[in-house]
């Protein structure tokens, strides 16, 4: 049969969607990349938060149209959005174009979902917490050609007020440090040139084992691993309680890990950090950033923020403003609270009305906006290494750096002919932008 797979959401569900595709392919059947042109379409989906919900809702009514002008014959939904509404008696009923309904623990059952045609409303949501780690002899089917992410555990043991990814992915399960670096070098093997690691929170890696090794190993154990395999290692989604000494240490001492920090701190705010659930203060942010800055003095810093969350006054929305002018983060995002009624969070007091959740994700964006633009013209005349990832038009090129992660960060334009696409470059900085920087061959 015919395949197509629209992946939402996160890094997490796109390892899900590329081990799914590995499963179909080696069972004989045929990827799309065409949903006209699919007898089966998989939507994998995401439902962290209402509005992806809304968006993964909408996709799933936009491939149903396929069966009617197109030859799909069968419309599975898998994911989040899936297992969030799992114990929904009205599920199927909600959304009757959808012939299967896999959860987050049901990746490894997509053949049948694929090959049966006799059950209609097929639905299957194994406890995501007995799902077991990949099988790395089985070959995941790459959505990306020069780069991959490594999950290095599953679920989290988190209690933030606001999230429901435990419940939809289980508790924390880390995965064995022999197996993340084997899939890393296999990766490499095939022609990847960034390796990078993922989970719901990478930095909690170990907390789970009784083995007293933590992520500090596992960065320690693949930059060994691969080191002169001229390829990068860079990490998303640590938390600033498990962002140690240790961790920012083995990142200065390993030229193939990105010195690249995406630390999720949601806001800066002691008395909004209590209600979310998250274990640290204002002052232990400042400390934490002053931290890596002393030991890694050039790393990049990433965060993201949500706004407009139950509680939060005008006081708080400042001291979120001025920490995020004090430490002058390389990249940032901002979301809006998103409510539901099976949130911890909901059940708080004082919601910020819509308006000025809304006004104040506007001002944090501009100020980003400042920030990143006077960070970006301090790289003008300075000569970065470069991956090669596109060729868009004669004459230019789309690569990025060390501190540029690919899909959330801007990019590099190289004006220059004749490069190789998956290769490093050296680019010499001449033009800034508010995201984006460009340059020529050094």
């Amino acid at each position: 049969m015919i395949i197509f797979l629209e992946t939402l959401g996160c890094s997490r569900n796109q390892v899900d969607s590329e081990i799914m595709l590995g499963k179909i392919v080696a069972k004989g059947h045929t990827l799309s990349s065409d949903p006209a042109a699919a007898e089966v379409i998989i939507v994998n989906t995401c439902g962290f938060i209402s509005t992806a919900s809304d968006e993964a809702v909408d996709v799933i009514l936009e491939m149903a149209e396929y069966k009617k002008t197109g030859v799909c014959k069968r419309l599975i939904a898998t994911g989040c959005l899936a297992q969030r509404y799992k114990d929904d008696p009205d599920l199927t009923a909600t959304l009757p174009e959808v012939d299967a309904f896999l959860g987050t623990g049901a990746c490894e059952h997509i053949v049948e979902a694929v090959e049966n045609k006799e059950i209609k409303s097929f639905t299957l949501f194994p406890d995501p917490n007995k799902r077991a780690f990949q099988d790395i002899s089985e070959q995941r089917l790459l959505l990306f050609d020069h780069f991959a992410y490594v999950k290095v555990s599953e679920g989290c043991n988190r209690k933030c007020t606001y999230c429901i990814i435990p419940k939809l992915r289980g508790l924390q399960r880390s995965r064995p440090v022999r197996e993340i670096v084997k899939e890393s070098e296999t990766l490499v093997e095939r022609g990847v040139k960034e390796i990078i690691l993922t989970a719901e929170n990478t930095t909690d890696y170990g907390r789970d084992m009784k083995n007293g090794k933590g992520f500090d190993h596992v960065l320690s154990s693949l930059a060994h691993s691969l080191d002169k395999k001229n390829a990068w290692i860079r990490f998303l989604y640590t938390h600033p309680e498990t962002l140690t000494e240790s961790v920012i240490q083995a990142v200065k001492n390993h030229q193939n890990i990105c010195s690249y920090y995406d630390v999720p701190i949601q806001h800066a705010s002691s008395s909004i950090l209590k209600k979310m659930g998250r274990p640290y203060t204002t002052e232990d942010l400042y400390t934490l950033f002053e931290t890596i800055k002393w030991i890694d003095p050039d790393a990049t810093l990433r965060t993201t923020l949500i706004v407009g969350f139950p509680g939060e006054t005008e006081e708080d929305f400042k001291t979120l403003m001025k920490f995020i002018r004090d430490i002058r983060f390389d990249h940032l995002g901002v979301f809006i609270y998103s409510d539901s009624k099976d949130l911890k969070s909901h059940l708080l007091k004082d919601h910020v009305p819509p308006k000025i959740a809304e006004i104040r994700h506007d001002r944090i964006m501009e100020a980003q906006a400042r920030i990143s633009q006077s960070i970006n013209e301090n790289h003008v005349g300075k000569v970065f290494e470069v991956l090669v990832e596109e060729n868009p038009e004669p004459g230019v090129y789309i690569g990025r750096t060390g501190f540029q992660a690919p899909e959330v960060d801007g990019v590099t334009f190289i004006y220059a002919d004749g490069l190789e696409i998956g290769a490093f470059v050296k680019v010499k900085i001449t033009d800034a932008f508010e995201y984006d920087i460009a340059g020529e061959l050094a």
